[in-house]
């Protein structure tokens, strides 16, 4: 029989405690101390109240009791596991994903991954081998994951074997309560699955390899953008339209007329070899909200307004947000003649997909301010973070400032073995100083301050020639446009004094710039308050990455909510990921900011 809340917070400690038997493997002990804290308003606060009971008792013994909870967990596929002589939930987690029919040689890769595990970190490997949506990873999934965290630091895979023990908690807990639960992550799923099914679209030779690429108005792309149209539709917008850059707009109209729109979004463009979350999480979490008004047959006071921004990467041509800065009003002309690494102009591209290619039609897309309540986005956080602190949701304070240039280190080219050491122009070397000067320039400011060298490159090298040019880009980020512009003219003097010094000439070329992008504090209190509503703690946090939102800012006041990733938080990577619990939460918290507007 399902459980509920209510019994969990009523019944005398030992029953309710035996009501989550099994949670945490062989280790009672950390329900019975977080059922001590009653009553919980939601499943998530009961989940942090189990986290935080085990983060304290790590505290108190340096550690150990975290180990002795790793140690009590069984090996995947052990002869235990086949023999389904385990726990009776981790015999269903074992099996959901296959591990206990294994083939032969399957068993005997687990079997040598395991021991291998085991001999370097001295736990087992602990995977939530349920996945990030709760139905199972594949055997190669598997496989493949252990491979790769077999090499990890062990303080750092000992996190990471505790943040999989939560996991699996959570699932666990969800298997308790049941799909008639009000805390049931259907509308999480659901935005997973339109998430997952988006990612069949790529372009030919990365789909090839199995990897996602969708850049602008590439075949891949336009396919995301027909069927994001056809998801709102389904969905229950009231309008759908694809517009002149490509941004698929949806509309769920408010009760009156003349009601502003609530206008939010974010993109559905890639980087090469991207991650399937990064943006198009902010399009499916708004119209899971949709898909529910219109479900209830309910209308709000405003309308909603939600965006697929059609580029915010600039991975095809040198215009990033090009597709929110249409609506700002700041799309730049030049843009339009750009030409991408086959030749093809943005206006050319434009019309072969079918839009207008031009500015008389771009210009109408601006958006008035006096329509618009304001502008929110959600976003997966592309950051460690959360996955350190163990929460599902933050609110980001501000988008810092951020600069990138390209630029060059020009010396002599020269014989690797008749050039004596002080005689020589090297630029790679010039480069490889001003690398470091970067990472210590940034290291010594604002904690939140960063500076990237995020390509190297010696045109022509050769193993045997002294370096005669190196080609590099600087990214640098600030939570403020001042500390922004402080840590540029370091590094501009930096680079000036190594190339001085070395008797080198540079050049260095400005292709970005954006302004760092407070929150509103209005906006920002409404996301607090909408997390703080699920029982959760409330995170503040800078966001380190661009996003749509910083254009929008120039027009309407902003704020964002983050949602955690997997795999520590990495994104840009074909590792990004996130649960379909933690999408449920997000969507949650988009519909009490949405009941809550004035």
């Amino acid at each position: 029989m399902a459980l509920t809340l209510e019994q969990l917070n009523t019944l005398p400690l030992p029953q309710a405690s035996a009501l989550l038997d099994g949670l945490y493997e062989h280790s009672p002990w950390i329900v019975e101390r977080a059922l001590a804290q009653r009553p919980f308003a939601t499943l998530a606060a009961l989940q942090q109240a189990c986290i935080r009971v085990l983060e304290a008792e790590g505290r108190a013994t340096n550690g150990e009791a975290e180990v002795a909870l790793i140690r009590a967990h069984p090996e995947l596929a052990s002869k235990a596991a086949i023999a389904r002589t385990l726990t009776a939930e981790s015999n269903h987690e074992q099996s959901t994903a296959g591990l206990t029919h294994c083939t032969p040689e399957e068993f005997a890769t687990l079997q040598q991954l395991n021991a291998n595990y085991k001999a370097r970190f001295g736990w087992p490997f602990i995977l939530a081998v349920r996945g990030p949506r709760g139905t199972g990873l594949t055997r190669q999934q598997i496989v493949t994951t252990f491979e790769r965290r077999l090499h990890g630091h062990p303080d750092a895979e000992r996190a990471e074997c505790i943040r999989q023990i939560h996991r699996i908690a959570e699932l666990r807990l969800q298997d308790k309560f049941g799909p008639s639960s009000p805390f049931h992550p259907a509308l999480g799923q659901g935005v997973w699955d339109w998430q997952e099914a988006l990612a069949t679209h790529s372009e030919p030779d990365y789909r090839a390899r199995g990897e996602l690429t969708v850049t602008y108005l590439s075949d891949a792309h336009r396919a995301c953008a027909a069927q994001i149209a056809q998801t709102m539709r389904e969905a229950g917008c009231d309008s759908v339209t694809i517009d002149a850059v490509g941004n698929v707009v949806g509309r769920y109209e408010g009760s009156g007329p003349d009601a502003k729109a609530l206008l939010t979004g974010s993109h559905y463009d890639t980087v090469h070899n991207g991650g399937k979350y990064d943006g198009r999480l902010g399009i499916y979490v708004p119209l899971a909200c949709v898909q529910q008004l219109r479900a209830q047959k309910k209308r709000l006071r405003h309308a909603l307004e939600i965006v697929a921004f059609a580029e915010e990467e600039g991975q095809r041509y040198k215009a990033t947000f090009l597709a929110s800065s249409a609506l700002t009003g700041s799309f730049d002309p030049a843009w339009l003649d750009q030409q991408d690494a086959a030749g093809v102009t943005m206006c050319a591209a434009m019309q072969a997909a079918g839009l207008p290619g031009t500015m008389a039609a771009i210009n109408v897309l601006r958006r008035d301010p006096a329509q618009y309540l304001g502008f929110v986005e959600v976003h997966i956080e592309q950051g460690p973070v959360l996955s350190q602190q163990q929460l599902p949701l933050g609110v980001v304070t501000s988008i810092n400032g951020s600069v990138r240039l390209l630029g060059e280190v020009i010396g002599l080219a020269s014989h690797a073995g008749t050039t004596p050491m002080p005689m020589r122009a090297d630029a790679a070397a010039a480069v490889a100083e001003l690398v470091l000067h970067v990472e210590q320039a940034a290291a010594q400011r604002h904690p939140d301050t960063v500076g990237t060298v995020g390509k190297l490159e010696v045109p022509g090298g050769s193993i045997n020639v002294v370096p005669g040019r190196c080609r590099f880009s600087l990214d640098l980020r600030a939570p403020t446009n001042a500390q922004r512009d402080a840590l540029l003219a370091d590094v501009q003097e930096g680079l000036r004094a190594i190339c001085e010094r070395r008797g080198l000439r540079y050049t260095l070329e400005e292709t970005m710039r954006a302004s760092a992008a407070p929150s509103s504090p209005a906006w920002q209190a409404r996301w607090e308050a909408a997390v703080a509503a699920l029982g959760l703690p409330v995170l503040r946090l800078p966001s380190g990455a661009g996003h749509d939102a910083m254009k929008l800012h120039d027009i309407l006041p902003q704020a964002m909510l983050f949602v955690r990733g997997e795999n520590n938080g990495i994104s840009h990577n074909p590792l990004e990921s996130s649960t379909a619990e933690d999408m449920d939460l997000a969507v949650r918290a988009f519909q009490h900011l949405l009941t809550h507007l004035a």
